[in-house]
């Protein structure tokens, strides 16, 4: 490593804040640690309210660099804010495959996407005072076809200053071969930053953190992966958190947000920043 070249900054975010209580409770231990930089808060769970949003500033406000961002949910097993709120699935948004499907087939109205995104915002702003850092989304939902119209026109009108999340991967695509998701999410991520360019919204310039979770994973491996090559500005994605029954109840990511806590608090995860000349900070 060259002492003489500045460090590259990144965005080092953990989605699903407001999940559940041990979700939140991680999130917010490795914040005040140094070992994250932004997390992305749900509107419509169980575990987010005054008291968490609290909690979250209060360690937010010690730290040397962090972001809070809303993590836009539309997808089961969440109800939406807004009352007329279509299509629906036994009063649930659909399941995010559905959601996908109705997007790409256009069989959604952004406007009401856009309703609902904009309570969101709007919940958001109630509890912490002030809009968004940052936009992104549960399941990727704010790259969907038409889905994303509603979701940029909601940011726009609410939070201008804000930037959205892509999910495109600054790599050959070489190394992209072999993974369908991460070529899916590449595709609708040129789309989105197109779109959110016209809206005249910034957005992230590369992302990472996307793996396989239906099996157990050598995360400090990934990570290493995740970091190389990532530019100035990029985001890795990370879920990690406490697992209790609120979560099991609500989200099939359990124990691997245990596995990625371990590593984010260790000392490995310390170095491998230090060897990739990587800051959370300023």
């Amino acid at each position: 490593m060259n002492d003489a070249v500045s460090p590259r900054r990144i965005w080092l975010c953990a989605d699903d804040y407001g999940i559940s209580e041990g979700v939140n409770r991680a999130i917010r231990e490795l914040i005040e640690r140094g070992r994250l930089n932004a997390t992305s808060v749900m509107m419509v769970t169980p575990a987010i309210g005054r008291d968490e949003a609290v909690r979250l500033q209060e360690v937010v406000a010690k730290a040397e660099r962090c972001a809070i961002g809303l993590h836009v949910t539309l997808t089961a097993p969440f109800r939406p804010l807004t009352m007329h709120f279509r299509p629906l699935k036994d009063e649930l948004f659909l399941p995010f495959p559905s959601l996908l499907a109705a997007g790409m087939l256009r069989r959604i109205d952004p406007e009401i996407i856009r309703a609902e995104v904009e309570m969101q915002l709007n919940a958001f702003r109630d509890l912490f005072g002030r809009s968004p850092d940052f936009v992104d989304g549960h399941q990727h939902v704010q790259l969907y076809p038409v889905v994303r119209d509603g979701v940029l026109a909601a940011v726009k009108e609410k939070a201008p200053n804000a930037w959205v999340r892509q999910a495109k991967r600054n790599q050959p695509l070489r190394h992209r071969l072999g993974r369908p998701k991460a070529l899916f999410l590449d595709h609708l991520s040129t789309q989105f930053k197109r779109r959110a360019a016209r809206a005249g919204l910034a957005h992230n310039p590369a992302f990472a953190g996307a793996y396989d979770y239906s099996r157990p994973p050598d995360f400090g491996a990934l990570m290493g992966e995740f970091l190389a090559g990532l530019p100035e500005g990029g985001v890795v994605m990370c879920h990690p958190g406490f697992v209790d029954d609120v979560l099991e109840s609500l989200d099939p990511l359990t124990k691997v947000r245990e596995v990625e806590h371990a590593y984010l608090a260790s000392e490995h995860f310390a170095r491998l920043l230090t060897v990739n000349n990587i800051t959370l900070g300023h």
